[in-house]
């Protein structure tokens, strides 16, 4: 991983705050705790390393502590920092006061690169990555604004011709130094900034602006992250939507880092831009959930990936879940019902479902959906014991419960490559069967052994 842009130093106060100042009506800080930390494209290539990848840092910092501390702290987590100390010239740092895991005030300390030499730097500084360029598996540029990027275009035109991937997360809104990247990630506003300056109405328009900026820039794929909304990738001809990890947002320092690091590293390791995507979107959720910047270890995001295969899911961790499954190539198949007491007559059945593809999602109506179907008196069991019990079964990989009276919300969105419907109905009666086909899926009935069904079971308990 090779991985160069804005070096900076992050600097953490924290303490107490126990009275307000007599002097102004603002808290009086007691601090008891400094934390250093790499910072822009540090932090990207702290994040890399979390990752187990091997990653070379490239950048320019001054010659002063700042830069002595940066260099220090990646070497211990093993990043090979190539860093060009400009004399005379300040690290960028940001000094954050924080009490009780809030922040309170933010403070940066920089200033432009010097006059005259901005020039001659930055082609320095490209003439550094052209040299490692040869024994990288991915190029990541991590564009601050700061400067160190202003002949970047070099870098991407010779990665591209050598077959490295190179992966952009811009803040300068002029994208064309960025032209003939590999994946362009901008976050909603950058976004904004660079497609006139106005917010996309909705997500219709959002995609229009991005496959413009995409095809004008010859990028092969822009990601737009956009925060608590989650992510947008567009490639060429598709448009993939990913909501955000369900997840408090704790603190979203970093977060941007992080997206960028697991993404090339996932494509440095062989995954297509939509895995990669998907892991990134992960590895965000993790970040989001901390205080301040976070490295998210390769152990972090394999328990987070882990979760998401859990078996009772809610609908949009389904969704997600099903579409890494189809990613793989993975057949989809889907059933629905009450499943209100289990019987050896469901047992058969979703075993003959499952046999049909390689996952089967079992669909539950929830409890006020089976009292409008069923009765009053119906369910007998809530629908989390419900569903619990049906993710029990070995043939049933997720379990999911919705709302409405059908499944036909649900099935517009999952796509099943099977439906799957126990009984007597003909395919085409069987509800959602026209949404499923219209989508290139199939549809299939599948027998009930006889003498076993959920309401004769009810009946002979209330004869007994």
């Amino acid at each position: 991983m090779l991985v160069c842009g804005d070096v900076m130093l992050d600097r953490y106060w924290s303490g107490t705050a126990h009275r307000i100042s007599p002097e102004a009506p603002v808290p009086v800080l007691g601090v008891d705790h400094e934390d250093l930390r790499p910072g822009g494209a540090a932090n990207v290539a702290l994040g890399v390393a979390a990752l187990g990848a091997r990653c070379t840092l490239l950048g320019l910092t001054g010659d002063d502590r700042e830069a002595d501390a940066v260099a220090a702290l990646l070497d211990a987590v093993g990043v090979e920092a190539r860093l060009r100390r400009v004399p005379d010239w300040r690290t960028t740092t940001k000094l954050r006061v924080t009490s009780r895991a809030q922040q309170l005030l933010r403070l940066d300390f920089e200033a432009p690169l010097p006059a005259g030499e901005a020039r001659a730097l930055q082609s320095a500084l490209t003439e550094t990555v052209l040299e490692a360029l040869p024994r990288a598996d991915v190029l990541l540029c991590s564009d601050y604004a700061k400067g160190a990027l202003g002949d970047a275009s070099r870098a991407v035109d010779a990665a591209r011709r050598a077959g490295v991937p190179v992966v952009v997360d811009p803040k300068d809104p002029d994208f064309e130094r960025w032209r003939g990247a590999t994946v362009l990630k901008p976050n909603l506003a950058e976004f904004v900034a660079a497609t006139g300056g106005v917010a996309p109405a909705d997500l219709d328009e959002l995609h229009a602006r991005g496959r413009a900026l995409r095809e004008r820039l010859a990028v092969d794929a822009l990601l737009v992250t956009r925060g608590g909304e989650g992510m947008s990738l567009l490639t060429a001809g598709t448009a993939l939507d990913l909501p955000t990890r369900n997840r408090d947002v704790f603190d979203v320092t970093g977060a941007g880092d992080t997206v960028a690091a697991v993404l090339a590293a996932s494509l440095a390791a062989g995954a297509t831009i939509t895995d990669a995507v998907r892991l990134a979107n992960v590895a965000a959720g993790i970040a989001v959930g901390h205080a301040g910047t976070v490295a998210v270890s390769a152990a972090s995001l394999r328990s987070a990936v882990e979760a998401v295969s859990a078996s009772v899911l809610s609908r949009d961790a389904l969704l997600e879940a099903v579409a890494v499954a189809r990613g793989a190539g993975e057949r989809i198949v889907f059933t629905n019902g009450c499943f209100d007491l289990l019987h050896a007559g469901h047992v058969a059945y979703l075993e003959e479902a499952r046999a049909l593809g390689d996952r089967l999602v079992g669909a539950i109506n929830g409890d006020a959906s089976v009292r409008r179907l069923k009765g009053a008196d119906r369910p007998f069991n809530d629908a989390a014991d419900r569903a619990r019990v049906l993710a029990a079964l070995r043939a049933v990989d997720w379990v999911t419960v919705f709302d409405e009276d059908t499944p036909e919300a649900l099935l517009e969105v999952v796509v099943p490559d099977v439906l799957v419907k126990g009984g007597d109905y003909a395919p085409q009666d069987v509800v959602g069967a026209a949404i499923v086909r219209a989508r290139g899926g199939q549809v299939a009935v599948l027998g009930l052994q006889p003498g076993r069904s959920t309401t004769g079971i009810a009946e002979r308990v209330r004869r007994g």
